[in-house]
């Protein structure tokens, strides 16, 4: 009898990764490929929307071959996860992409928010959509494409074009222009979608001169998003489900109920706080977003983004050398008793959630003659955890949820010594998967709950094998004046200005 199996296509920012995941959690096969990134200003960043279906098909097709050359197994369904907020925009009737996709990280919409902004407009767009108007969204990246070039606007109202996020384009693409859909996750990431009614807003798209017919239909995150042809990937198999990467995450980590909580600690954290049925305004600078139930339902969260993390030891590394791998840093860390006082705010970009101060600047505090790199090593983990809880605190502040604990995954997240540190500073329990993958762990999920691969939510997460858990070690009267520390630190970061005020 042959080994059922998903497979989840991964469709990030700088690569494209697919994974044919086994019923028992075991990858089968793997595909990976990286992809050219366009700068054709300062501050743009574009992706050629059809090389991402190139790579991410020749990688889905890959993780096929390598599969079949292992066992017997039999796909029973696709998920999909992928990069939020990048927007393509497409001819209907080809399918061909009308202009590169704009991608999350690119700034040209500024003037188009700020413009918003001083229009009054903002604490209503906040109040629909949970989120700010910044250039990090959709939606204004839509108004300047169509500002900037009348025809494309002409076509878009003549119904001629279609757009959407990655995933919608790569529904596109698998079902042969099919099927023009999305998911709640994705769809709340655009500045387009209500929170409350659960669908796109016409006063929205108004605000961002957006014809209606352009959007894609919203389904749910685990359901039917039609069929892919098999002259796609060589194999037919339904489209079943899909996340945005970070509600992925937080899916494959079974953070389905108010008050659990995943980190993702990469070269920044994405910290996200499960806050049930109804959507959470926040009062402290974080982002309300859609999250996922148990078997894929529409759920919220909040979201809360710290700038550096994992960045803070690649500076250490290249900039300074002070080790030669980021994975040394676990034995610097561990070859010392205590931090001395040193601590290091490494507000490069300035402060994320819960500061928001853009002002802020890198800062090292507490030196003596006796600090050594392992000082330096050291301070820069324990600022990861430091930020980690500020976003949880302000999170929980914001949603009267109490965190039962934390759940994480990311490079940074294999650091044992990290995850202890965290564990004691937030003096909750840290669960860490076997499966650190957990993105393309989530989109899987969500399409074998579809398809039948998993029964039940519970069945899904037992696949991903025993996590390790990282109990708290340290005591209130240890954690304050550690946590004191850093506020002070904070306070020295945001006295150094990079604007030069006090």
């Amino acid at each position: 009898m042959s080994t059922t199996a998903i497979l989840a296509l991964d469709q990030g920012t700088t690569g494209s990764t697919a994974l044919v995941i086994a019923s028992d959690g075991r990858i089968l096969g793997r595909g990976y490929s990286e992809f050219r990134q366009y700068f054709p200003r300062s501050g743009w960043v574009e992706h050629d929307a059809n090389e991402i279906w190139e790579t991410t098909r020749r990688v889905g097709r890959e993780a096929l071959e390598e599969a079949r050359n292992r066992e017997p197994f039999r796909v029973e369904g696709l998920g999909i996860t992928n990069q939020r907020e990048t927007v393509v925009l497409w001819d209907r009737e080809t399918g061909e992409p009308v202009h590169r996709a704009i991608v999350w990280q690119d700034r040209r919409t500024a003037g188009i928010c700020r413009e918003l902004k001083e229009a009054g407009h903002e604490e209503k767009v906040r109040r629909r959509t949970g989120l700010v108007l910044d250039s990090y969204f959709s939606g204004t990246k839509l108004t300047w494409i169509f500002r900037e070039n009348p025809e494309l606007r002409r076509r878009a109202e003549a119904g001629e074009l279609a757009c959407g996020t990655i995933d919608s384009w790569l529904i596109h693409r698998l079902t042969g222009g099919e099927v023009h859909a999305t998911d709640p996750t994705n769809a709340s990431r655009t500045l387009l979608y209500d929170l409350h009614e659960g669908g796109w807003h016409s006063d929205l798209l108004g605000l961002m001169e957006l014809p209606e017919g352009l959007l894609p239909e919203i389904r749910p995150s685990s359901g039917d998003f039609g069929v892919c042809g098999g002259e796609a990937l060589g194999v037919e198999v339904p489209v079943a489900g899909v996340a945005g990467d970070q509600q992925a995450a937080l899916y494959g980590q079974g953070c389905w109920e108010a008050g659990l909580a995943k980190n993702t600690y990469g070269t920044g954290a994405f910290l996200l706080l499960h806050t049930g049925s109804d959507p959470v305004p926040s009062e402290h600078g974080l982002l309300t977003t859609v999250a996922c139930g148990p078997r894929g339902e529409r759920a919220f969260a909040l979201e809360g983004s710290i700038f550096i993390a994992g960045a803070a030891i690649q500076w250490l590394r290249d900039g300074l050398g002070l080790l030669s791998r980021a994975d040394l840093s676990e034995e610097m860390a561990r070859s010392l008793d205590g931090n001395d006082g040193v601590y290091f705010v490494p507000a490069f970009v300035g402060l994320g959630a819960p500061h928001w101060d853009p002002e802020a600047r890198g800062t090292l505090v507490g030196l003596s003659r006796g600090s050594t790199r392992a000082h330096l090593v050291r301070a820069a983990l324990e600022a990861m955890a430091y930020g980690t809880s500020d976003a949880l605190r302000a999170m929980e502040a914001d949603s009267g949820v109490v965190t039962s604990e934390l759940r994480v995954d990311g490079g940074a997240a294999a650091n044992d010594w990290l995850m202890q540190f965290q564990s004691g500073i937030l003096g909750l329990p840290v669960r860490r998967p076997a499966l650190v993958e957990t993105t393309a762990l989530g989109a899987a999920g969500l399409a074998g709950l579809q398809t039948g691969v998993w029964e039940t939510p519970a069945e899904f997460l037992a696949a991903g094998g025993e996590p390790r858990i990282f109990q708290p070690g340290m005591g209130e009267a240890d954690r304050e004046p550690l946590l004191a520390g850093w506020r002070r630190a904070l306070d020295a970061a945001r006295a150094f200005r990079g604007d030069g005020s006090a």
